[in-house]
């Protein structure tokens, strides 16, 4: 009972925990899938590599072979050979045993082999750039999202503040009407503004709830599960903060950002399948190896055969490429037609980098701008309409200007938080290019 009893305590608690921006990133860090996917190539890519170590050592087999010779019909003693055993049997049925150990080793294929591991090595050191690249993107989708739900969860408040207004006019309205001081067609416009008011309402909560199911997919979090966004207070001091120089975030993000180590790798794994298809030209030399024994029935004990039959062999072999039907040429070419294509990835990328960052500083300082100046028009605008709220209750202006009024501070709060938001996200964003956490 006394574990029940804590238990239902303890669940009030659990179920009004609130996400902040950096527990979301943390976990999705951790759990989500495309993530988790991108992982499991570094997995693979370590495979590889042992594969290509494995190459440098030698491969060896051992074979074991009985066999059975029936011969019903034969009418003389048949001959047989084993090795270096010969013996006549007038048996119908004959056995013999054959076995041996092989050992095979390329001594030189013209280093193809240790490039192949340095390739192996490329190719997981691209894997986890391509996790950390899928990361960064996973971060910056997170706090888009988070972003936009801070933004819409406080322009939620200002719809409802209005609305709250609203439906104080419509009921003074009503009275005024049971007064004669207004028409029933100027009611109708206070009550179809109230309803306009229900609707901006309802379809911000539906913003909010469909920027927290993309969240939650981000965070791999299961269907019944609740995600509720801690409702971060951004003061007008983060907003208005410098800004960092376009050429040192750029600098940076060359020198750091997975994506472009990744097409500089790239860069590196092409330059390498060049030099391994050349070296398919060089000769290959390799060495062999091999004991063998065996032993048939018809002849001396098994014993002495298997001393007599005892043999070993070493065998050293050079393969010489003459003519490949131009295999090797087309390797060549192909391999430096990559190596250019991975150059231009390079120069994209780097391109898009640039782009990601001039946009970020353009969307953060202008933002910055309008959010001075749409604060100051939100001052302007609530004055105004406060002083047509009271003009209209004393009957000194009608329903339009009122209801004017009313839209146009509306359209200024809703600025002047965009901006607000746009700003803060620009901001975080170009700060996570130049490599700081992102938090709020």
């Amino acid at each position: 009972m006394l574990s029940a009893a804590l238990t239902a305590m303890m669940l009030p608690a659990a179920a009004q925990h609130t996400w902040t921006l950096e527990e979301c990133i943390d976990y999705a860090v951790k759990n989500n899938i495309s993530l988790q996917k991108t992982r499991a190539n570094i997995e693979t890519a370590e495979v590889s590599i042992n594969e290509q170590r494995g190459s440098l050592l030698p491969s060896v087999s051992a074979s074991v072979q009985q066999g059975l010779i029936w011969r019903p019909l034969s009418e003389s003693a048949s001959n047989l050979v084993n090795g270096s055993i010969t013996s006549t049997s007038q048996k119908k049925a004959n056995y013999s045993g054959n076995y041996g150990v092989n050992a095979q080793w390329t001594v030189w294929n013209g280093g193809r082999r240790m490039m192949n591991i340095e390739n192996a090595l490329l190719a997981r050191d691209i894997a986890q750039l391509g996790a950390d690249e899928s990361a960064n993107s996973i971060t910056e989708q997170i706090t888009q999202r988070f972003v936009q739900i801070l933004y819409m969860q406080e322009a939620l408040k200002v719809n409802e503040q209005l609305l709250e207004h609203d439906r104080t006019i419509y009921n003074r309205g009503k009275d005024m009407v049971e007064q004669g001081q207004m028409s029933r067609s100027e009611l109708a416009q206070l009550e179809a503004q109230v309803a306009s008011g229900e609707y901006d309402v309802v379809n911000t909560r539906t913003l909010i709830a469909e920027n927290t199911l993309a969240l939650k997919q981000l965070l791999e979090l299961a269907p019944e599960d609740e995600l509720a966004v801690s409702a971060t207070s951004i003061e007008d001091s983060q907003v208005l903060q410098l800004l960092p120089s376009k050429a040192d975030v750029y600098a940076y993000a060359l020198e750091h950002r997975p994506e472009i180590k990744s097409r500089q790798a790239s860069i590196e794994q092409s330059r390498m399948a060049t030099r391994i298809a050349k070296a398919q030209r060089i000769p290959t030399f390799s060495l062999g190896a091999g004991f063998s024994d065996s032993h048939m029935s018809g002849s001396t004990g098994m014993g002495k055969q298997l001393k007599n039959n005892f043999s070993g062999n070493v065998s050293l072999g050079v393969s010489i490429p003459l003519f490949d039907q131009r295999q090797t040429r087309n390797a060549i070419e192909r391999a430096k037609v990559n190596e250019t294509i991975a150059q231009l990835d390079l120069a994209d990328e780097q391109k898009t980098l640039y782009q990601n960052i001039e946009t970020y500083w353009l969307n953060a300082n202008n933002s910055q701008q309008k959010f001075l100046a749409s604060c100051a028009n939100v001052k302007s605008l609530t004055t105004t309409y406060e002083l047509l709220d009271d003009q209209f209750r004393l009957g000194m202006t009608d329903i339009t200007n009122l209801l004017q009024g009313r839209s146009n501070l509306l359209t200024a709060r809703q600025t002047c938080l965009q901006d607000k938001y746009t700003a803060v996200l620009n901001m975080l964003l170009l700060n996570f290019y130049q490599g700081q956490k992102i938090s709020l």
